[in-house]
């Protein structure tokens, strides 16, 4: 099935209304979060403390952050405050397996319990899941794709969509299946499709596909650790034809965009409010009202309307912009060792290599605890780096620290190595100089040169405080704004940390089509790990 859906530029009121709409997910989560799968976690204000009778605290999936509207108008109906705090769904899986979950929060709202129920430290600790609303895996394609292509949207498949990349023809981008459930669940579509597995995802089933799958995520040009944040990337790429992403998701980026769902299936989210088992009573009979809510015929009317997901109830029609739902559900993998398997392959083997440069302020206010907290953070990171990454530590002082600059790459074959020696660099940091910011991204871009195309490259800005010597920021716009066309699409994403200024590292993600991401409300190793859903 197809829909092809304009959405114009955000006007200024439109851009109010979603300043209103995120004042409104703040006031009940009292946290912030990303409106995009898998983006920054946001957290209440009183995390752990307990809450007021009334109050269900849920451990939410990110693109929750839509159903702000509705969950206000639970209230009024039924006096539950819902209070969300936003993340990843296989980080919830985490905390849920960890015990943190059970500490702080009541429920669970992922976009599908599918993975969590094939570990058994996570499926024994929730209870009473309610499916609220449902959205498929799909494909956005820009309309102009699909005419060079030829194709009939109501009948392309995977392996149509296999050729299409093979030959050149088709790009796309994609979420991190590691962060995004959105991402491992077009992952297993992907890998059901070209496998032609006629039930559950099998080991061998995956062995067979992987020759097809390497050619298919030739074809991804975008990665990404949440939604919203692929979205505004794909808006600046003219060269990506493509977005996967869950239906509701494609239909509400902005732009002209052809939805196809592959009619040889794909997997769907059900969006189920899972109680877990520690929860209070009283947290128990709240989120029975709430669910009851949800799935009354006029709360469904709203969620369609309003999401663009599509109802779960009998007797409510789908919103208008969702096509006739005649797709074939394709049966998610029921064995672990093969889920996690396909997310190592992916990682590792599947998808193009990555090329990082680390620009790491080591002036001489990083002296003490600060810099000891950064040698710490690439420590711990480097158990997160994949097969055929290419890692280089960049520190600067008044400016590049080039005797200290080191670059390695790690092999398949012997992956230790490169990794000891990331962290003998790491710990060898020391900590002189001022403060060149500007200076040290332009010799960044410069060390990278130009991209091949072959690989997801990016740059992590580290500093602790603000511009004070080398280049002026003025004079690194220009100097971005004079590279070719494909070093741009290197975007740089800086970490807030210590002194550094907001408004300084949020115009510099802004202007390379970076993010920007906040250690001071959490911990640098944090900032540094949920940076790896974008690289």
């Amino acid at each position: 099935m197809t829909t092809t859906r304009t959405r114009p530029r955000r006007s200024l009121s439109r851009t109010v209304a979603g300043l209103a709409l995120a004042l409104l997910v703040t006031a009940c989560s009292g946290g912030s979060g990303d409106g995009g799968s898998g983006g920054a976690t946001g957290r209440p204000d009183q995390r752990g403390q307990g809450a007021a009778p009334g109050t269900l605290r849920v451990l939410a999936s990110s693109e929750l952050a839509d159903m702000a509207p509705i969950l206000e108008e639970a209230r009024k109906t039924t006096g539950v405050t819902v209070r969300p705090t936003y993340t990843g769904t296989l980080d919830a899986v985490e905390q849920i397996a960890s015990g943190t979950a059970e500490k702080e929060y009541d429920a669970v709202w992922l976009s599908s319990n599918d993975y969590l129920r094939l570990r058994p430290d996570t499926a024994k600790k929730i209870t009473g899941e309610t499916p609220i609303m449902t959205s498929p895996v799909a494909l956005g394609v820009r309309p102009a794709a699909v005419a060079r292509l030829g194709w009939d949207p109501a009948k392309v498949t995977w392996s149509q969509l296999h050729q299409a990349v093979a030959a050149g023809k088709l790009t796309y981008g994609m979420t991190d299946p590691k962060r995004s459930h959105s991402g491992f669940s077009a992952l297993v579509s992907v890998a059901s499709g070209l496998s032609g597995a006629q039930s559950a995802l099998t080991a061998q089933d995956v062995g067979e596909a992987t020759p097809r799958l390497k050619e298919f995520f030739t074809g991804q040009k975008l990665t990404s650790g949440s939604s919203g944040w692929l979205a505004t990337a794909y808006a600046r790429r003219t060269d990506v034809d493509a977005l996967v992403n869950y239906e509701s998701v494609l239909l509400s980026t902005p732009g002209e965009l052809t939805v196809i769902r592959p009619s040889d299936g794909v997997v769907t989210a059900d969006y189920p409010l899972t109680l877990l088992t520690a929860a209070r009573p009283e947290a128990k009979a709240a989120a029975g009202r709430l669910t009851a809510f949800l799935r009354t015929p006029d709360a469904q009317r709203q969620i369609t309307v309003k999401t663009l997901r599509r109802p779960v109830v009998p007797g409510v029609d789908p919103a208008p912009a969702l096509a006739r739902d005649q797709r074939r559900e394709l049966p998610f993998p029921g064995d672990r060792k093969v889920a996690d398997g396909l997310l190592d392959a992916y990682d590792n083997t599947l998808r193009r290599p990555s090329r990082t440069v680390y620009v790491l302020d080591t002036s001489g206010s990083m002296n003490g605890d600060r810099l000891e907290r950064l040698k710490t953070a690439l420590v711990e990171l480097t158990g997160d780096f994949r097969d055929r990454e290419e890692v280089t530590l960049m520190p600067f002082g008044s400016a590049v620290k080039r005797d200290e600059v080191r670059t390695h790459t790690v092999d398949p074959a012997s992956p230790r190595q490169a990794l000891d020696a990331i962290r003998a660099d790491a710990r060898k940091l020391t900590a002189s100089g001022g403060t060149a910011i500007y200076s040290s991204l332009q010799e960044a871009y410069r060390s990278l040169g130009k991209s091949s195309g072959d690989t997801f490259t990016s740059i992590v800005l580290m500093t602790d405080g603000e511009n004070t010597d080398g280049a002026p920021a003025a004079a690194f716009d220009s100097f971005y704004g004079s590279l070719p066309a494909g070093q741009q699409r290197t975007p740089v994403f800086p970490i807030l940390f210590g002194d550094s200024d907001r408004a300084e590292l949020g115009h510099l993600a802004d202007l390379t089509g970076g993010k920007l991401f906040d250690a001071h409300q959490g911990s640098l190793d944090g900032a540094f790990e949920e940076i790896r859903g974008y690289q």
